[in-house]
């Protein structure tokens, strides 16, 4: 019972690659220059197409909308001098407190950056005083905006719920949808 039980397991991959083979058989091969964003062969050891990152300094830059509702924004400004961000040296905490950024024009952190969300009780928001200490790290999810041309045509196109989330998220608003 056991050897015909597993002669049936060893039989379903085999089929498989079978018909793949054949669904795949008349079809032309992937060329590496077409699996390469460069269009050279991949043993072809260079460098990627070089990156302009931004030259203004913070406040004299144009904002990015954002790539989809609820995104983190991209630094619009130079990081230059502001990397690297650790625990206890954070330069964009100096701009985008909440509590300076009306003053300074800067995007303010959004309230979600200041819940813990490993000690959220169940459907409740337990606002901390300060920055959660998970959330030090700005550059993990806010990247320099790149004045470069995509290497691949983008068809995504965001849907914003509300327009005005292309500017501001929305997100500690709709944190808790659905859930009661």
């Amino acid at each position: 019972m056991i050897k015909k039980k597993l002669g049936m397991l060893m039989l379903v991959p085999a089929v498989g690659v079978s018909i793949f083979a054949c669904a795949t058989a008349g079809e032309k091969a992937i060329s590496s220059e077409d699996l390469s964003y460069r269009k050279v062969p991949l043993t072809v050891n260079d460098a990627p197409p070089p990156v302009e990152f931004p030259k203004e300094p913070p406040g004299e830059a144009k904002r990015f909308a954002r790539a989809y509702e609820n995104a983190p924004p991209m630094i619009p400004h130079s990081v230059e001098g502001l990397l690297p961000i650790t625990k206890d040296n954070n330069a964009c905490l100096s701009c985008h407190m909440p509590d300076v950024a009306k003053d300074t024009g800067a995007t303010p952190i959004s309230p979600t950056h200041f819940i813990d969300f490993f000690k959220l009780p169940e459907g409740k928001i337990v606002k901390l005083q300060d920055l959660d200490p998970a959330r030090f790290n700005c550059s993990q999810c806010h990247a320099p905006q790149a004045k470069t041309k995509p290497l691949v045509k983008n068809y995504f196109k965001p849907d914003y719920r509300d327009p005005n989330t292309k500017e501001r998220t929305k997100l500690y608003e709709n944190l808790l949808e659905g859930v009661k």
